[in-house]
């Protein structure tokens, strides 16, 4: 294994110095890019255990509370057991102008939450902090690094679970989300997944997409009733796919107020598996997004930038488990 020597002369500094960054001193000051030089030389070396400082948190919440950010906040627990578990020490910042204002304290961030940056704040943010990784979401493709759970395959999967049970007139209920990259498109990467993986099979469903409006459980409802009201029994689907289970909520709540039988005359599958899905009426089936991996996975790869200095990005995609219930019932085998 590399010596502190070694790595002392690789990077240009003294060995006291290479002691006290390696030994965690938090007392210690020292130039954040003398620090990654440190770092980048002991990880080339093969020194084994590199030290990460405090790890800053970009926590931007949406705007609407509750139910339907219970996912984030599941999340966010994730992140301090994870974070728990590796001796690191995390400190949160709701808004990117003050994390950007102190970026020179830390070495990288995590960025949890739904809500909207501004592309300056996110450019700014890659001129001052630039190891960065953003979870579930992927705001700046080209500036940052991010884990997100595979949609575009969960819808897909999805799909191929109704058609295997025997329906082939789809619908699909969700919001308006924002498409990764800068440009700020509203549209869900869900719904257009939907729409392109519904295409390639050959499903007639276009007049069954409704994604309209925020991802709350008040619009899982209006929506739903919109779509019973546009398609009266015997045009309707027999089964839905819905964005989030806040939404698949009140998703349900529609159905059951109008008479419909779940999953008899409409099947519903959702996506999260929060807690709620079990306590539902028919309890939710819904795909399983392991956030213990997506944090991992987020943090493994920020501590890998953070000690090679790398320029490229990684942008990673964690795959979700259906988790059948009362809402959806699979073929008979």
């Amino acid at each position: 294994m590399a010596t502190r020597k070694e790595i002392a002369a690789l990077a240009g500094v003294s060995q006291a110095t290479v002691s006290r960054v390696l030994n965690g001193d938090a007392s210690f000051k020292i130039k954040p890019e003398t620090r990654r030089r440190i770092m980048r030389a002991a990880a080339q070396l093969g020194f084994a255990n590199v030290p990460m400082r405090t790890i800053a948190v970009l926590d931007v919440h949406p705007q609407v509370e509750g139910l339907e950010d219970e996912y984030f906040q599941a999340l966010r627990q994730e992140v301090e057991q994870v974070a728990h578990e590796q001796g690191m020490t995390l400190t949160y910042f709701e808004d990117a102008a003050e994390l950007i204002a102190g970026a020179d304290d830390y070495d990288g961030f995590l960025a949890i939450g739904p809500g909207l940056i501004e592309r300056e704040d996110l450019e700014r943010l890659h001129e001052s902090l630039p190891y960065g990784v953003f979870m579930d979401t992927n705001p700046a493709p080209a500036w940052f690094d991010s884990v997100q759970p595979d949609l575009s395959q969960c819808m897909l999967d999805a799909l191929d679970a109704f058609i295997d049970a025997g329906r082939r007139r789809i619908g699909f209920i969700g919001g308006r989300g924002l498409i990764m990259g800068l440009h700020n498109h509203k549209e869900d990467i869900r719904s257009m997944a939907f729409v392109d993986w519904s295409e390639r099979l050959g499903l007639d469903n276009r007049d069954l997409v409704y994604a309209h409006g925020p991802v709350t459980v008040d619009n899982g409802r209006a929506s739903a009733e919109r779509m019973l009201e546009e398609h009266p029994e015997g045009d309707r689907p027999d089964a839905i796919i819905v964005a989030t289970d806040p939404m698949a909520v009140g998703v349900l709540q529609a159905f059951a107020s109008a008479g419909v039988k779940v999953p008899d005359d409409i099947a519903v599958i959702s996506v999260n598996n929060l807690p709620i899905a079990q306590y539902t009426a028919p309890p939710l089936s819904t795909f399983d997004i392991d956030q213990h991996e997506l944090v991992y996975a987020a943090l493994e790869t920020l501590k890998d930038a953070i000690a090679r200095n790398r320029s490229c990005r990684h942008h990673l995609l964690i795959s979700a488990t259906l988790v059948p219930r009362g809402s959806f019932i699979p073929a008979a085998r």
